[in-house]
């Protein structure tokens, strides 16, 4: 996709605090991050949102799910994270191509919901 800023991300042509990269994934640090660690995991195939993915998809999306815990702990979260993935315009998703949220670095995570406390 040529206007998509994640795609020009992942060719270079826009510059970001890169956080890991391989021939099919790449992850950088959120411009506005929620917490002291936010970077995002992106597939280098434009694939427009989570409701976008067909099984041609799978071993992608497994990888990715694979990488999220390994790269959230080299970014400090040790004692937890939160991953989040916005689909659509009613889930609040901003960028249409699909990305994984991955927040973390803090005691209580922004959004999350006190259970009995």
């Amino acid at each position: 996709m040529d206007s998509c800023i994640f795609c020009k991300i992942v060719r270079g042509e826009i510059p970001s605090e890169k956080v890991y990269e391989d021939a099919r994934v790449y992850a950088f640090h959120d411009i506005h991050p929620a917490a002291p660690v936010h970077f995002m995991l992106i597939p280098k195939l434009h694939i427009n949102s989570l409701a976008d993915v067909e099984n041609a998809h799978s071993a992608l999306l497994g990888e990715m799910m694979v990488l999220v815990p390994k790269l959230a702990r080299e970014q400090g979260c040790t004692d937890g994270f939160r991953t989040v993935i916005n689909t659509g315009r009613v889930g609040g998703q901003e960028v249409h191509h699909l990305h994984i949220h991955i927040i973390g670095g803090m005691e209580r995570l922004p959004g999350m919901i006190a259970r009995g406390k």
